[in-house]
């Protein structure tokens, strides 16, 4: 429940007052008015007009005796927390025992004064009244806070799917105009292998085969990179295919560990942890100078892990701070939006370990056009 701070009108505060002694009631009004401080105040004996108080005034603060006729303040107190109208709430009654008056304030009171005390009673009250303007204003920046968070995670995601779909509609591309040009050059080349018995020619024929063959490679690997179609086939095959073209490339030994190569799992956490493995392995290739790397894959008790770790040179703790490290940010925020995390384990000299955890039972978010608004 948000705070709302009190408003003080300029003909003064606006005070509810739970007491069952008309006396009392009125060496209240008289110690507030000796302090000069102008007030409006009203007073009510029964939790029932004290709940109709509360839902037909506005008011600054309560002011509450302990002991009244078949409850107690804790009881308005109660109430007051069940309704959605937050005010300072001051305990003002006579010897209830420090006890009392301590587990009063535990409970979320914000004040006691005994009433021998109504010297005070002004003071206290200009006290309450900052203490809860303070923790009204905290409460909104923390509300805030939160919400501009949510903002930028929903934000995020719209941004990755804008990316994966982005991705997708480039491979297409390539596939179907480039891929196309060099399947047509592929058939002309043959053409010309086939009607041409010049040694030269045959020659720039075979050059231009390898070339065209290494074309070919390259546009399939770009394509496989941008929409890993290789995931319509399962996470394990993804990332197995992962693994071993990450070997072949740089060389270093891999190996991929999974007890169940069968699992199933939506298409968003198998892209999450698809590029989480893609990135993780990029990382290592460029920076660890590593001789092996293990992965390991599994869905045991309903939870997606995927670990990733070499036994390279590690990462500083300089490194990882750098205002220009998004790249362990960026797989962290794309874990927290598929519900689940990403923790990362390194100490230079030691290697490093990538763990992407996402339990199955959850369906990640799909922001909306609201969620920008």
């Amino acid at each position: 429940m948000a705070f709302s701070a009190p408003s003080v009108t300029p003909s003064g505060l606006n005070i509810l007052h739970l007491e069952d002694s008309e006396l009392d009631h009125q060496l209240v009004c008289r110690a507030l008015r000796r302090d000069h401080l102008p007030f409006q105040i009203t007073r009510v004996d029964a939790l029932d007009d004290f709940a109709q108080q509360l839902n037909s005034q506005t008011f600054d603060i309560i002011l509450a005796d302990y002991r009244l006729p078949g409850f107690t303040a804790l009881d308005a107190w109660g109430l007051l927390q069940a309704s959605t109208v937050r005010l300072p709430f001051v305990l003002l009654s006579g010897a209830i025992g420090e006890s009392a008056a301590v587990a009063a304030i535990q409970l979320g009171l914000s004040d006691y004064l005994p009433k021998d005390d109504l010297h005070k009673l002004a003071r206290v009250i200009g006290r309450t009244l900052e203490v809860f303007k303070a923790q009204a204003a905290e409460a909104r920046a923390v509300a805030e806070l939160a919400a501009s968070e949510q903002r930028l995670a929903h934000f995020a995601q719209h941004l990755q799917t804008a990316i994966e779909n982005e991705r997708a509609s480039i491979a297409r591309e390539i596939h179907d105009d480039i891929g196309g040009s060099l399947a047509a050059v592929r058939l002309d080349l043959a053409w010309l292998a086939r009607h041409s018995a010049s040694a030269d020619m045959q020659e720039h024929v075979s050059t231009a085969n390898d070339m065209l063959q290494h074309a070919i490679g390259a546009s399939q690997r770009i394509m496989m990179n941008l929409r890993p179609a290789i995931l319509d086939q399962g996470l394990y095959p993804a990332i197995q295919w992962l693994a071993e073209s990450f070997q072949r490339r740089s060389g270093v030994k891999t190996s991929l560990v999974c007890h169940q190569p069968g699992m199933q799992c939506s298409k968003p956490i198998q892209l999450t942890a698809y590029r989480t493995a893609q990135e993780a392995l990029t990382n290592i290739s460029k920076y660890a100078q590593c001789s092996q790397v293990k992965v390991e894959l599994s869905d045991a008790e309903g939870v997606l892990t995927l670990e990733i770790s070499d036994n390279g040179c590690g990462i500083s703790d300089e490194a990882l701070g750098k205002p220009q490290a998004f790249g362990i940010r960026g797989l962290k925020e794309r874990a927290r939006v598929a519900g689940g995390w990403l923790d990362l384990s390194t100490r230079p000299g030691h290697g490093t370990t990538v763990i992407l955890t996402i339990p199955l039972d959850g369906e990640p978010h799909t922001p909306t056009e609201a969620d920008f608004q």
